[in-house]
């Protein structure tokens, strides 16, 4: 892996560089003289980054003129927009996997979790993505399928408020960068209008208060067409090109959404809980609504009022009693 985390190899990434920043045709030799290479390796890693999905122009007398990026996930492309401190200044890319947690608790197993903090894993699909519930989470080419590896500094009892942190970013991304009015339907799913578009999913390791790591994972669908998803699931999804219209720019969605997950993140770790909830409940779906409550032991129906500091929904039940609930299915009446 080159210094940038980037699957791009080295010397691909060197001329990709000189052609990003020359706005006119430049010649194979120039290319060459500059980094020291022959012609014949500068044709070569041409014709890689073409591969890679980046469109080059060439031609005998001008040269060669980059005419557009490619519109892979490739962690250069995420960084060279990114504003952040430590979220996604490591990354890993792959072009597919089962599922990126997995690869997350593989790295987290093997590695040093001090110097895998902030690190971002990216897939452009996931074979075996896993949901909540362990339900089966579908994640074509297309979307944002990842997961941000944390050593937080927050008490066990708090964790589940960087899933609220992560929520909220989510939703204000899509609501800074497509003017789309996302909303947050507890405890983790992202909704335009009646529509889910993106979901959260965090897993930890831990050993009685001991935080030992959390995996945040993010999935949105954003240039997925809604026809290409089975019949069953159509009415219930969608995606950001399906609201907008047109197929959007995903590394720059995706380095938004790493800021504003960022500065949601410090806020939980400085203890500052009460800004992160306030904000969640701005943005909540559920809140007011009548709802359907499923859990492990029993299911109930009633008034979603409130959210705790950890979390919890608070339910108020036709009976009038206040149900607390940590985690469980909530759908909407």
């Amino acid at each position: 892996m080159n210094p940038r985390g980037d699957s791009i190899p080295e010397s691909a990434f060197k001329v990709l560089e000189i052609l990003e920043r020359s706005p006119e045709p430049i010649s194979g030799e120039i290319i060459s003289n500059e980094l020291k290479i022959t012609r014949s390796a500068v044709w070569k890693n041409i014709k890689e980054l073409r591969e890679m999905g980046y469109e080059i122009q060439s031609s005998q007398k001008e040269g060669y003129r980059l005419v557009s990026s490619s519109s892979r996930l490739y962690p250069y492309e995420v960084q060279k927009k990114l504003g952040t401190a430590v979220i996604g200044k490591k990354m890993r890319y792959l072009a597919d996997t089962p599922s990126t947690n997995i690869v997350g608790k593989q790295l987290c197993s093997d590695g040093n979790l001090k110097d895998l903090h902030g690190t971002v894993i990216i897939a452009e699909e996931q074979t075996g993505g896993v949901g909540r519930m362990g339900r089966a989470w579908i994640s074509p080419a297309g979307g944002i399928w990842i997961t941000i590896i944390l050593k937080p500094h927050v008490p066990v009892d708090h964790i589940f408020m960087i899933t609220m942190a992560g929520s909220v970013a989510v939703a204000r991304a899509i609501r800074k960068e497509f003017e789309l009015g996302a909303l947050i339907k507890w405890p983790n799913d992202i909704f335009i209008g009646k529509k889910k578009i993106g979901g959260l999913l965090l897993e930890m390791s831990a050993e009685a208060d001991n935080v030992h790591y959390c995996l945040l994972g993010v999935g949105i669908d954003v240039n997925n067409p809604v026809k290409d998803f089975a019949a069953d699931l159509q009415r219930d999804i969608t995606s950001i090109s399906a609201e907008v219209g047109h197929d959007v720019d995903r590394a720059s969605f995706l380095a938004r959404i790493l800021k504003e997950f960022e500065n949601r993140f410090q806020l939980v770790e400085s203890g500052e809980y009460e800004a992160i909830t306030q904000e969640w409940k701005s943005l909540s779906a559920t809140l007011e609504n009548r709802v359907l409550i499923r859990t492990l032991k029993n299911s109930f129906e009633g008034e979603a009022i409130d959210i705790d500091e950890f979390g919890a929904l608070i339910v108020k039940k036709d009976n009038g009693k206040l149900e607390r609930v940590i985690a469980g299915d909530c759908t909407h009446q």
